[in-house]
Order: C-alpha cells, then sequence, then structure tokens
C-alpha cells in the first residue's frame, strides 16, 4: 500500500533501505528515531505520511537552504502542500504564510529552532 502512494507523490517505485519500516511505525502512531546517511532519503520518511495524515506536520530545521529546496522541490512534483518559516522573510510574509496554514492550504511547515522560542509565533501555531 505503501508504494503506491510513493509512486503516486514522488514518482518512485521502491522504498530505500529504512524508508518504509521509519513510516510504517509513524502511521501506527509510535515515536521513530530515524537515522540515515547523506542521501539516504529521510524527507520522504515525514513527507509521505504528512500527506497521509490529517492535520499538518512541522518540520523543525536549522538549514534555511534546506527549507527552501525542500518547499520548491516538493511544489515541483506537483505538491503544493508545503510552506517554510525563517528569520529571512518578513513579518508580512510570516503572516501571509500563517494565513495560508490556518486556511488548510499547508500540510508541511517547515520551521527555524529560533522562530519556535517566539512565544507569540509558537502561540499562534498551537491554534
Amino acid at each position: 500500500m505503501l508504494t503506491k502512494y510513493l509512486s503516486r507523490y514522488f514518482g518512485y517505485d521502491s522504498f530505500r533501505d529504512g524508508q518504509e519500516e521509519i513510516i510504517q511505525h509513524l502511521l501506527k502512531g509510535e515515536h521513530v528515531l530515524g537515522v540515515l546517511p547523506t542521501g539516504g532519503g529521510k524527507s520522504i520518511c515525514y513527507q509521505l505520511p504528512a500527506l497521509l495524515f490529517p492535520g499538518i506536520t512541522i518540520v523543525v530545521s536549522p538549514l534555511i537552504s534546506l527549507m527552501e529546496d525542500q518547499v520548491i522541490q516538493l511544489k515541483n512534483m506537483g505538491l503544493f502542500i508545503a510552506t517554510y518559516i525563517n528569520s529571512q522573510l518578513s513579518y508580512e510574509e510570516i503572516v501571509y504564510r500563517l494565513k495560508g496554514l490556518e486556511q488548510g492550504k499547508t500540510k508541511i511547515l517547515y520551521v527555524s529552532p529560533e522562530k519556535l522560542q517566539q512565544e507569540a509565533f509558537f502561540n499562534r501555531l498551537k491554534k
């Protein structure tokens, strides 16, 4: 079943080592620590479940360029489900992206750790 979604959303015919096992545990609601090598396909391990779960998946990343690359990659695949919020965005752009989040236009939100430390931002995410 998972391979069907992998193919439909991401265009891959099979999982890399460890990916399917990680995703199966996540879909059961279990806590998972997934350790994969660089280039091992870690992003599929949270992107695919994000598409299958209701609600929003929040990905905390200190790497701004990675956030941007992930969002662009998903959009290039026709999956307009992701956005990012970090310290390089203007206040207006952050407000715009949060409104999209509240309207259900976003399934995956990439956010920098320092944003989560801002009480007002964190409280808005709790909504």
